[in-house]
């Protein structure tokens, strides 16, 4: 099974290899790749080093998978050609995510749509990963109307110079910025660039991947995101009106007996998500259930995951070990 790893020396890159090894992925050639300054760079794997090369050397190699994290541009240049000679591509930017012929993946919602043709595959924005998750069994039962989200997203969503800028605002050292603005003791209300509508590309991601992950356009949805000091990961405020009514009950039933989804929800006692105790984990958290008060058939309730996890690394092999299931 030779695996590359595209964009191995960034931070999705270097969380793929290390979940890879994790979850004993059978990897018997490991192909890490990357940009031109860092070819011939040593990555560890599993105890052995392995030299970073080119793409070009790599699509000669004939990869069974090639997981994308290197940009979207990357994306567009380099994912086909690496379909041409038969490697299926599992992609992290948002290259490919609203191509209508390709598939837009969350494994525990609708990874039998997969089949062996396709050679290109589309993982979601990490934001939307985890808020479909949690709402696809509650949309299974109770239909949905509208989702209003506010997203408080981790500054590892946008690469280790963010985390840099953090980590030296907070030492009083000058160095290079990531954003705009100071984001330690502050809030940031934009995550990617603005559109002309004044949402950004971000929230527009949230939209237009939550309807076609769930199938269903009609699905109102608006979002705010935005970018916090933290690092463990993403958390979301998110009201959803229902078609139907529902009890608190069923919901956290159906939320416990979901796949890849933890219920924390007993505020009294402090018991919620939170990202501090997100870090490092797969899975997707939901607590503060509670009724919409001001509406009828309205949910409210908070989110955390884990964004280098299964909000990018950890979702893209979890395709690649369903389509190895599936079809090897």
């Amino acid at each position: 099974m030779k695996v590359a790893v595209v964009g191995a020396t960034g931070l999705v890159g270097t969380k793929m290899l290390e979940i890879l090894e994790e979850r004993n992925f059978p990897v018997t050639t490991l192909i890490p790749v990357a940009s031109e300054k860092s070819v011939g760079k040593i990555i560890t794997f599993k105890g052995k080093e392995f030299k970073v090369v080119s793409a070009d050397d790599a699509i000669a190699q004939v990869p069974d998978f090639a997981l994308f994290s290197a940009g979207g541009a990357t994306s567009l240049l380099l994912a086909p050609k690496f379909a041409a000679v038969g490697t299926v591509v599992i992609d992290n930017s948002s290259a490919w995510r609203m191509d209508p012929d390709k598939k837009l993946i969350v494994p525990e919602i609708n990874a039998d749509e997969i089949t062996i043709n396709d050679k290109i595959i589309a993982n979601p924005n990490c934001s939307t990963i985890q808020m479909v998750l949690v709402l696809k069994p509650l949309y299974d039962a109770f239909g949905i109307k509208r989702i209003v989200v506010s997203t408080y997203q981790s500054v590892t969503g946008t690469g280790v110079k963010a985390v840099k800028q953090l980590m030296d605002e907070r030492e009083g050292v000058e160095g290079e910025k990531a954003y705009p603005h100071k984001i330690d003791l502050n809030v940031l209300p934009q995550v990617d660039s603005f559109l002309e509508t004044g949402y950004t590309k971000e929230e527009m991601k949230m939209v237009n991947e939550t309807r076609k992950i769930l199938g269903n356009q009609q699905i109102g949805i608006t979002a705010t995101t935005v970018r916090i000091p933290v690092i463990g990961g993403h958390s979301e405020s998110v009201n959803v009106e229902f078609e139907k009514d529902f009890t608190l009950e069923k919901v956290r039933e159906l939320l416990s007996n979901m796949p890849g989804v933890v219920v924390q929800d007993e505020p009294q006692k402090g018991i919620y998500p939170m990202p501090l105790n997100a870090h490092e984990k797969d899975a997707v958290f939901v607590g503060r259930l509670r009724r919409d008060e001001s509406q009828p058939n309205t949910l409210n309730m908070w989110i955390v995951s884990d964004n280098l996890r299964k909000g990018a690394a950890t979702n893209a092999i979890q395709i690649a070990e369903f389509l190895l299931k599936k079809f090897h």
